[in-house]
């Protein structure tokens, strides 16, 4: 902050007890200071939570610029928020990452620089289960199935909306609701091994609805794909802007089609059992920057 011109320059230490003088003053002219004790005041929540371990979120101050930085995690786009006087990059740390340091790039008025961050170790629960062979192991009429779906799923994934819509620029424009209500079945980043052998780890939210109940639209998003998936069933992915999606799996009916504008809170379908499932219940997944994250940290 500027040096007020009316005060002798001093040391750095001189400055902030200084200011900080002048703070409780003002707040004592305005019949505002803070009681002996008291607790400071807690910070404004941000959406997503900010958490650096694999299928978390980082959050990096850019800080001030008239143009919107242009960021990447090697060749992928990254979701920049903000206004000029402040953005901030959003990184989609995806559940494979090593932990460690990691590198952004980011270009502000034609000058690219480097920001790194730290992904931090967790270990996310394991379930073991021993089930039929053949809700293991596909049939090859089923894997040719999933690698088909597979490779057009990639390009769905792959989608990042240019220029980040307007609404964006809002302090919690990310801020999600629940698609469905319900407990939570299964957590995110929880790992199943079946008959001793280990899978992907969980890339969602699992809620737990009955048939038919009404699935929602977490955040205000265009539709990009709808389909009937081997593993995923009825689907519906929706496009948030600027690399985030959203993915709501197992429905009994899809109410959207591709192209279709939905605003947060718009019905796109119902609950239901469909694709590899053993009951019903809403998968909603997350994805930021092509990684699925914790749909938790949005909520």
């Amino acid at each position: 902050m500027p040096r007020p011109d009316c005060l002798p320059p001093c040391t750095p230490a001189c400055a902030t007890r200084r200011h900080t003088v002048l703070a409780a003053l003002g707040l004592l002219a305005l019949g505002l200071a803070p009681q002996a004790g008291a607790a400071p005041p807690a910070p404004e929540p941000v959406w997503p939570a900010g958490s650096p371990v694999p299928g978390g979120v980082v959050r990096l101050a850019l800080g001030s610029s008239i143009a919107r930085p242009v960021a990447r995690a090697g060749d992928v786009p990254l979701l920049v928020l903000g206004d000029a006087s402040n953005w901030t990059v959003l990184v989609g740390i995806p559940l494979s990452a090593e932990p460690g340091e990691a590198q952004v790039w980011v270009q502000v008025d034609g000058v690219e620089r480097s920001f790194s961050h730290t992904v931090v170790p967790k270990r996310y629960r394991e379930q073991r289960l021993k089930v039929a062979p053949g809700h293991v192991d596909l049939s090859p009429q089923d894997l040719a199935r999933y690698e088909a779906e597979r490779s057009h799923l990639e390009q769905v994934m792959a989608t990042f909306t240019e220029p980040v819509p307007e609404r964006l620029r809002q302090a919690d424009a990310l801020r999600m609701r629940a698609p469905v209500a319900g407990p939570r079945s299964s957590s995110f980043g929880l790992r199943r091994v079946f008959n001793g052998q280990s899978r992907n780890p969980h890339s969602g939210m699992d809620i737990a609805a009955s048939t038919g109940t009404p699935v929602l639209a977490p955040l205000a998003g265009r539709v990009i794909d709808t389909g009937d998936y081997f593993f995923n069933g009825n689907t519906v992915w929706l496009d948030h802007g600027g690399g985030l999606l959203s993915m709501l799996c197992h429905l009994s009916a899809i109410d959207v089609q591709a192209g279709a504008e939905l605003q947060a809170g718009e019905r796109l379908g119902a609950v239901g059992a469909t694709g590899r499932v053993t009951g019903p219940h809403l998968h909603w997944g997350v994805m930021l920057n092509r990684a699925m994250v914790d749909p938790a940290l949005f909520l």
